[in-house]
């Protein structure tokens, strides 16, 4: 932790609160977090956010190449002055956000296979522009608060069943890989953290064997669905914008549904979900 510091000091550097920054200080962490991840010596890999390289050397010395995204001029400047990076790391001033993930799968030669230590502030809109691409996505090892890995794991009926959970499940397979606390990273989180892999490709059996869907649509029904997760599913429907369906609808959809609308969003299974957006499809 005191090099960390150090470097943030001496290139006058602080964390970014408003970008949730919380930088890995313990070497042990990012190595572990690599050998489970499963890289190869022929693989490109994306890494989202470099910060002070402590997952992208280790990183580097593992695989074939590495393009690293990151947004901190401060921080940019500071690996392109001092020569910090191994020649096989690609340094892209770009926002994770809005990055251009075609172009980047263009040039890592295939399917994306992405690493992060994600900036809590971030986590759910990057999440969602995973799944917006989940087409040319191979796999993503993201390390991220524990209260959001729970989510994503997260199994129906429980407190922790929610869009993200419903949305994953269709595009993906999530697994927990690590767990760690707030000793691990500089400033000190107030939470745990946890380092997820969600793999795309091959596609999952589950999602293959799941009829034709409009995905968009899964978005804001699963999205209506929860937007007021303690009332009934008729009721949050209902009363969503996302849709535009009058409670007479609404009726109809959950009937040719087979779904009782006394039912709750977080009762519903992926497959109920696929099933609902097919109907809502046929009734918009």
């Amino acid at each position: 932790m005191e090099t960390t510091k150090k470097i943030l000091d001496s290139r006058h550097l602080a964390p970014s609160k408003k970008r949730g920054q919380n930088f890995l200080v313990n070497p042990q962490t990012p190595i572990k977090m690599l050998e489970l991840a499963g890289f190869t010596g022929t693989d490109t890999v994306i890494e989202l956010g470099v910060g002070l390289g402590a997952l992208t050397l280790p990183l580097a010395a593992r695989v074939k190449r590495v393009i690293g995204l990151e947004v901190d001029t401060g921080i940019i400047r500071y690996h392109r002055e001092e020569g910090t990076l191994p020649e096989n790391v690609t340094l892209l001033d770009q926002d994770l956000l809005t990055a251009d993930y075609r172009d980047l799968a263009t040039q890592s030669g295939g399917r994306l296979k992405i690493i992060a230590n994600l900036p809590y502030s971030i986590t759910n809109p990057l999440l969602f522009r995973l799944l917006e691409f989940r087409d040319i996505m191979d796999s993503a090892v993201l390390m991220l608060q524990k209260e959001v890995g729970e989510r994503l794991c997260a199994s129906v009926g429980t407190k922790e069943y929610g869009v993200l959970s419903v949305l994953l499940a269709a595009g993906a397979t999530v697994r927990t890989l690590m767990r760690l606390g707030p000793g691990q990273f500089h400033p000190r989180p107030k939470v745990d953290s946890v380092v997820v892999a969600i793999t795309f490709f091959p596609v999952p059996e589950r999602i293959a064997q799941l009829p034709p869907y409009d995905p968009a649509l899964l978005h804001r029904v699963v999205k209506a669905s929860f937007g007021q997760r303690r009332k009934t599913l008729h009721n949050a429907l209902a009363a969503s914008p996302l849709l535009g369906l009058s409670k007479e609808q609404v009726a109809k959809v959950l009937q040719s549904a087979g779904l009782a609308p006394s039912r709750r969003a977080e009762t519903l299974s992926l497959e109920e979900y696929v099933t609902l957006t097919r109907v809502v499809a046929a009734a918009l």
